[in-house]
């Protein structure tokens, strides 16, 4: 396995930094992520061990405000920052894959970025995977909302803590430590993120029905920072033919780095063999 790192320029000039992993022989396909609120690219080790060897790139890069990019932890000048550079991302990874095929997987808020950023912009696109995307109410506790699109106005970059719950991320203990020791990740949101991340929730709600895209959903059914129902209603809604939503009992929020990793890591790559 080859592992690049770089950087590419995002909305507004600002400087996002990816990670790729590549395969030993020629690559099949590409696989491009978008992280969750507060983490960052490098967490997700058990999707590249998965599938690289199965002769696909993957592709990640850090969130504006995240990570190793630029930017206020946890800030958006609006929804649509995420949403150009998420285009940045997605033709740079088209740029290097060099025609072959391109999912996009979002997880979290990266789930509500990445299925937003589809029914905008899904061509070049062969599939999207949303883990636990976040569609409905979430693990922020309403007040900081409400606080936030007050102060969004006034305030725009005014830096709350998010109050969101690690141990809710994974049944396993070693990945909690891992979470909250990791000097990459924050638990800081700002009051624009918290204005604009509901509208963004309930446009992308309301248009499920124009996703034409092959659609897979995962999401653990005891999730409590991002509870399952959402992602049924956006599932039931999307008018895609090719669509399937996964389940899994007792799982958490990260399925895949939850204790059902492995069967979760394995419906993914089955899925993506299925669509090449």
């Amino acid at each position: 396995m080859k592992h690049n790192e770089g950087k590419f320029t995002g909305a507004g000039g600002l400087e996002l930094y990816y990670q790729r992993w590549q395969p030993d022989g020629q690559p099949r396909a590409a696989l491009a992520i978008v992280h969750g609120i507060g983490e960052h690219s490098g967490r997700y080790m058990n999707v590249v061990n998965q599938i690289v060897p199965h002769g696909y790139s993957v592709y990640g890069f850090d969130l504006r405000g995240h990570g190793r990019s630029a930017g206020q932890r946890g800030y958006i000048g609006g929804w649509q920052d995420y949403r150009e550079d998420v285009r940045a991302f997605v033709r740079m990874v088209g740029e290097q894959a060099a025609g072959r095929a391109i999912f996009i997987m979002g997880h979290s808020l990266g789930g509500l970025i990445t299925l937003e950023y589809v029914l905008q912009y899904p061509d070049g696109l062969k599939g999207v995977i949303a883990s636990a995307p976040a569609l409905g109410q979430t693990g922020v506790p309403p007040l900081l909302i409400a606080i936030s699109r007050i102060l969004s106005r006034v305030w725009p970059t005014f830096s709350l803590k998010t109050q969101l719950d690690a141990s809710g991320i994974s049944r396993d203990p070693a990945v909690v430590r891992a979470y909250v020791e990791d000097p990459l990740v924050h638990s800081l949101g700002t009051a624009r993120l918290g204005a604009e991340a509901p509208t963004a929730m309930a446009w992308t709600q309301a248009h499920a029905a124009d996703l034409r895209l092959p659609l897979l959903i995962v999401h653990g059914s005891a999730d409590r920072l991002v509870p399952p129902e959402a992602s049924r209603i956006f599932f039931e809604n999307a008018s895609s033919t090719d669509k399937t939503r996964l389940v899994y009992e007792g799982g958490y929020h990260e399925s895949h780095n939850d204790l059902h990793h492995v069967q979760a890591l394995t419906d993914l790559e089955q899925w993506l063999e299925r669509h090449l």
